[in-house]
Parts: C-alpha cells; sequence; structure tokens
C-alpha cells in the first residue's frame, strides 16, 4: 500500500497546469484586446512583456523559444 498516490498527485498537477495556462492565455487575450489599463488582465499583459524583454532585445525569437519549450514538454 502506498502512502502517497502518485498517479493522483500526477493527475491533479498535470489538471492544475491545464487550467492555469489557459487562464495566462485567456488574460494574455483580454489584455491585448482592451490594452494595459484593464484592471486585473492588463498587468499580465505588462508582466508578460517585461519578461520578453529580460530574455532580450528580440522578444519574438524568446516567444518562439518559448513556444519550443513548452511543446517539448507537452510530449
Amino acid at each position: 500500500m502506498e502512502i502517497f498516490k502518485f498517479k493522483k498527485i500526477r493527475k491533479f498537477l498535470y489538471k492544475s497546469t491545464e487550467v492555469l495556462g489557459l487562464f495566462i492565455a485567456i488574460s494574455l487575450l483580454i489584455g491585448l484586446i482592451f490594452g494595459p489599463e484593464t484592471p486585473v488582465f492588463g498587468n499580465v499583459l505588462s508582466n508578460f512583456s517585461e519578461v520578453m524583454n529580460l530574455f532580450g532585445e528580440n522578444g519574438l525569437l524568446a516567444l518562439a523559444s518559448l513556444i519550443i519549450i513548452f511543446a517539448i514538454l507537452k510530449k
């Protein structure tokens, strides 16, 4: 008998990451549509752009890298 149910924990973490990923995607989309003045979602957009600027001057390259990394992790 296992003390921890690792399959259940892994399934919970996987589902929670899916939900958080969807929330971030929706937040970015709403921030892009309504601008950075949107009360909650505008902050997500400004924070995301700051993170992109940290990766380098060319934020598009950083975004492409993140997409590739997430695609590899999804497998």
